[in-house]
């Protein structure tokens, strides 16, 4: 069986407050763009009960293969259950530490498809529960639909943000940015934002002011480069531009197709549609 997990970008980041949990509240808009990764798994009952054999391809994955949401996600599954042997296989993508949530879909993409494979039959909210002891950003690649992200991330409502029509132009600068020391430096606002009124009357050159990254600060002055590829998206006429999630990927909105600028050799750039 075969599932293809998409990235997603941010649509504003507040950071709120930091959790006595030792997390930090958030809101943001989450919006799934056609940039994925694929993700096959396969019954092998060679393998025996709860044999696991995990492959990798495609962009390079650095650590041992347990340490990865995928892996994490069929060992979860397997604490309450008996599974029969498993292969999987992830080819990869949608580069890590880019903000695009890649790591998480992936993850999600794991329990979505190994509870229709074996016929689990776990509602949606089980699966819910075990995608955030994944990660705060799994449970929303559960669901293919834009939402606003509250809590930690768990918190979703779907929202009817239509983008059809809007280019999508991503641009990565190959940096890796670790979400727990961008965190680090985000000061906490404090203040909540009416989101489900910034967007109610759909894409806006206001989004600028209304919507910013509050983690954009901190990336921007440690990652140059990322701030210069910024630049580059509104000098090139997008009507929105910011940094997804925590970094390093920075994407622009344009009403029209865009013709891409000749960028440094280390930069990948994707020009989409949703």
């Amino acid at each position: 069986m075969l599932a293809f997990p998409r990235a997603k970008i941010n649509l504003g980041l507040n950071v709120l407050s930091r959790r006595p949990d030792g997390f930090h509240a958030i809101e943001s808009v989450f919006v799934p763009v056609p940039l994925n990764d694929a993700l096959e798994v396969i019954i092998a009952p060679e393998l025996g009960t709860n044999g696991l054999e995990y492959t990798r391809s495609g962009i390079p994955i650095p650590g041992d293969p347990i340490a990865d949401l995928c892996y994490k996600a069929v060992r979860l599954l397997q604490r309450d259950r008996d599974l029969p042997g498993l292969r999987m296989h992830l080819h990869k993508v949608i580069p890590m530490g880019a903000g695009l949530g890649g790591g998480s879909s992936d993850g999600a993409h794991t329990l979505r498809l190994i509870n229709t494979l074996c016929q689990l039959g776990l509602p949606y909210d089980e699966l819910g529960r075990l995608a955030l002891a994944l990660g705060s950003d799994c449970p929303f690649f559960l669901q293919e639909h834009p939402c606003i992200v509250r809590g930690r991330g768990e918190v979703l409502s779907p929202v009817d943000l239509d983008l059809t029509g809007t280019w999508i132009v991503l641009m990565n600068p190959g940096i890796h940015v670790r979400t727990a020391e961008v965190f680090k430096h985000t000061i906490p606002t404090g203040t909540t934002w009416d989101i489900e009124g910034i967007i109610r009357n759909g894409p806006s050159a206001s989004w600028h002011k209304e919507l910013p990254n509050t983690m954009e600060a901190h990336v921007l002055e440690a990652h140059p480069m990322v701030g210069s590829l910024k630049g580059i998206l509104l000098r090139m006429g997008a009507y929105y531009a910011a940094m997804s999630g925590s970094g390093s990927t920075v994407f622009g909105l344009f009403k029209e197709e865009p013709a891409l600028p000749r960028l440094p050799a280390e930069v990948t750039a994707w020009k989409l549609r949703p």
